[in-house]
């Protein structure tokens, strides 16, 4: 794996996953005791028209997609968590030892929004 088919993955198993799961259980919240909150925010959801609701739709991908933007631009070091003080190394370890977040080479981050 290298840093591109990381991104890729976490598109698909992440992004796309989180987006779909959320949407999901906006329309049909799983569980047998759902909170009150819960399936106040599915019958709000429910009661949105079709235009309405692909607006919410996309304010959840983009959310989703924001949150994961600042991850991995803190795991590339482009935002600071921590005054600066070290860096994150992300490794992917099967056959061989990959560094993921290769300093000289473009931030997971941007690449992340290289591609949709």
């Amino acid at each position: 794996m290298n840093s591109q088919h990381f991104i890729e993955a976490v598109k698909h198993y992440i992004r796309d996953a989180a987006v779909v799961d959320t949407i999901t259980n906006l329309r049909s919240p799983p569980g047998r005791r759902v909170s009150p909150e819960e399936q106040a925010r599915s019958d709000w959801y429910s009661s949105l028209s079709a235009t309405e609701a692909d607006h919410v739709n996309s304010v959840i991908a983009a959310a989703v997609h924001e949150g994961l933007f600042g991850l991995l631009a803190a795991i590339d070091g482009a935002r600071t968590i921590d005054d600066g003080r070290g860096k994150f190394e992300l490794f992917y370890v099967a056959n061989q030892r990959v560094l993921l977040n290769e300093p000289r080479a473009i931030g997971l981050h941007d690449l992340l929004n290289a591609s949709t």
